[in-house]
Formats: structure tokens, sequence, C-alpha cells
């Protein structure tokens, strides 16, 4: 998918006021390093414009503390290509790096960055191992793994169960997860929860990405017969995981994508009507309701979705996982912009930029030297209550060892396929737009 983004700023925003900047004054430098070449480029090209709105805003508004924010980016297609990337960043000027989409990028780019001294300021990748190594230089702002993988099972817990006439102590879990680092954060965080509400987990399967064997899965799925199946899986095993299903007859209360995979257009797309029904935990994507948000962010969100409109950016679609000649576009509720929304993707880039923009950065310079020390410190010192950003997240890393740097009040969501291509928000209260139906799961 090409995104594309116009050279025209927006005008100014009233919430992100500042002071005019000169010509002459010396930018603030930031990189930005993203797979803006190969499989991953439509996605986290998203991810990359809403970095881009964010810059552009705060620019308009007068860059932090009358100093423009220059964004210079570069291609990170690979994991190996991380030392090298962030080394030309840091030569760039660059005092910190957004990045990186994946989470396999990602975790190698954090630390390409740490190991140069830069802050790495993630965008997007839900990977816990980004945030669980100690490293005083990362900082991640929206949902980790963890926060998923929880959310699915306490939705299990206290939506789900009572639907089937069952406490949830009774209410049988089936796990199934890629064997990687993304999908085995979601579904130990998963796994953990359902463990202390003391749902009983009749399976725990777990499948080459791959080489993925779906026989043995699904014939421990149909003896076991959970009432509820929690997915952790990337898009086409995801989908294949879903036809392997289907094919196979086993039936169950509810399925949970718990990872973003049962949130994209192509699992929707691919599938068709038996993607209804599935529940994908998430973040959030357009279309919450704006009880979500504080006024504030309410009126930036609703400027944000209208450039990423007039920029002609696509909106809730994603390329055919087939031969790529088609796209597939899904349907959501849309109280919170009005009219096309943006993506999952590019909301999360978006949020976590603003927030390094309009947060962090004016801390940062205001002590005198932008550095990384000084962005760090300022990081740590923010405490945004929830509802702050514009996707209904706070602001507070995370101090403890085991996940430095991961923001504390990141908000996860929990939507539901309801039609051929068409979804809605069920949990929590603040952000449904609609009921929680198809339970039991009828196919």
């Amino acid at each position: 998918m090409v995104v594309r983004i116009a050279a025209a700023a927006l005008v100014m925003v009233a919430a992100l006021a500042g002071c005019s900047t000169g010509a002459s004054v010396a930018p603030i430098i930031v990189g930005a390093a993203f797979p803006t070449s190969g499989n991953a480029a439509g996605l986290a090209g998203q991810e990359l414009a809403g970095v881009q709105i964010a810059l552009d805003m705060v620019n308009a508004a007068g860059g932090v503390n009358g100093r423009p924010v220059q964004l210079v980016t570069r291609d990170l297609e690979s994991d190996a290509d991380a030392p090298t990337v962030m080394a030309q960043l840091k030569a760039a000027g660059a005092s910190v790096v957004l990045g990186a989409y994946s989470s396999a990028l990602s975790i190698s780019a954090s630390s390409a960055a740490a190991d140069e001294g830069l802050v790495y300021w993630e965008a997007g990748a839900v990977a816990d191992q980004l945030t669980g190594r100690g490293l005083p230089l990362v900082f991640r702002v929206g949902a980790s793994g963890s926060n998923l993988g929880s959310n699915s099972a306490t939705f299990a817990a206290t939506q789900l169960a009572p639907r089937m006439n069952k406490p949830a102590n009774e209410l049988r879990v089936a796990i199934v997860a890629a064997r990687d680092d993304y999908a085995s954060s979601v579904a130990g965080a998963a796994r953990s929860t359902a463990q202390a509400a003391g749902m009983p987990i009749v399976a725990d399967e777990t499948y080459d990405i791959n080489a993925p064997d779906w026989a043995p899965i699904m014939s421990a799925l149909t003896a076991t017969k959970p009432d509820v199946i929690m997915l952790a899986s990337h898009i086409p095993d995801g989908v294949a995981f879903r036809q392997q299903m289907v094919a196979a007859g086993v039936h169950t209360g509810a399925l949970i994508g718990t990872t973003m995979a049962e949130c994209d257009p192509d699992f929707a797309g691919d599938l068709g009507p038996d993607a209804v029904g599935v529940f994908a935990s998430d973040r959030p994507t357009g279309g919450f309701q704006p009880s979500a948000l504080s006024p504030d962010a309410l009126a930036v969100y609703q400027k944000f979705a209208a450039e990423w409109t007039s920029r002609g950016l696509a909106t809730n679609a994603a390329e055919n996982s087939g031969d790529g000649s088609d796209e597939y576009s899904i349907t959501g509720p849309s109280p919170a912009g009005g009219g096309n929304q943006p993506t999952e993707e590019g909301i999360s880039g978006f949020s976590a930029a603003l927030a390094l923009f309009h947060d962090v950065l004016p801390a940062a310079a205001s002590s005198g030297h932008v550095t990384p020390q000084s962005i760090a410190a300022a990081a740590r010192a923010l405490d945004l209550p929830t509802g702050s950003l514009p996707n209904g997240a706070g602001l507070h890393f995370s101090s403890d060892t085991q996940t430095l740097g991961q923001n504390e009040r990141a908000v996860g969501v929990i939507w539901q396929w309801q039609a051929v291509r068409t979804y809605t928000f069920v949990w929590p209260p603040t952000y449904a737009t609609g009921s929680i139906g198809f339970v039991p799961l009828t196919q």
C-alpha cells in the first residue's frame, strides 16, 4: 500500500500553541527508522504518516520552544540494518529515534540505539522484550504484548463467562500461539491472567510460524472442548488458523485474537463470513467513543482525523494478502472523529510522536540542551492522566527494571467482527460503540 504524505502543513492547533519559529533557528533533529521498503512498508508507512502529521502539527504551532523539529528518516528493512541506521541517525544530529513498527525490528533497533547512546521511542511494536531489558533510554508509549494478552483473559473472565452462564473459574480456556517473541509475550500474559482468575487452561499449544502444523492443534481443541480460544498469531497464520478451525469443525464459545492480527483488514477480507463473531484484542483504531478522550485530546484527534483524510491516506484498508492487486476496505463506527477514520497504525504513530514532540521535547529543551539524557529525564517525569493522548491513553513510564520505559497508562480495546468486514468496539465501556454478540460462536 502506498502511503502518500502531502507537503501542506496544518493550520495552527490551539491545543499545541507555541512561539513562531524563524528560519535561522537551529532545528531539533529527530530520527525515524521504519521499514519503508519490503513487505512491511504498507502498514509501517501508515505509522510513519501518523508521525509526520504530529510533526507538522507541532511545527505549525511554533515548534518546540521556538525551534522547528526536523525528521530524518531511514529505511530499516531488516534487523541486520539497525546498527548502521542508528549510526547514520546519530551522525545526522539526532538524540532520539522513533521506530520501528514491527517487534522483530524494534528489538534490534532499540538495542542499536542504546549502543549509540540514543533515546529510542517506540511508535507501535508490542513485544514485551522491548521494554523488558532494563535499557534506560528505551521508551514505549503504546500497548505491550502483556496489555493485549491480559485484556483478552480479563475480557473472557468478566464479559464472556456470564454470557455462557458460567463463573470464571469454570470457563475452559485454550491458548494457541506462534513461537516468536511477539506472540509469546502476548500468550504469556493471557496465560497468567487466566490463571489468576481461576480459569482452567485445558489446552496450551504452540506452532512454528514458518511451517505451522495445524492438525494436532485442531485435534487438541476438539478433544478438550474449550469455551474460549485465545490465539496469538501474525496475520497470515491467524487467517489460516481460523480457516483450519472451520474446516475441522472445531466449535467454541468465543475466539479472541489476542494480538493485532485479527483486526487487520486482511483477516476480515480473506475470511469473509468466517470472521464474523471473532474478537480482537488490539490498540484503538478509528471510531471509538469520544468519551475515552479529554476535551483537549478529542480536539487534537479530530484535527488529526481530518488531516489524515485530506492527505489521501488509506482508511481502514489493507492490501490483499494474495497477489497484492486488491484492497480490502473495512467498516467501523465513527463517532470520535466523524467521516473517514485513521488506521490503528496511524493513530499509534501519531499518539507516540505527539507525546514526544509536544510533551517531552519542550521539557528537555527547557533544561538548556536537548540531549539523550535530558530527553530521557523529561520522559520519566511525565504524569499524564488516562484520556490525555489522542488514542485515549495517559502517560507514565515504568521505573521497574522488568518493564523499564513501558507506558503504564497505555490502552487496549476489544472489538468484534459483527458483519462481513464490519467491526464494533465492545470493551472497555469508555471505548464501546456496540454490544457483544455471537456468543457462543456459531461456527
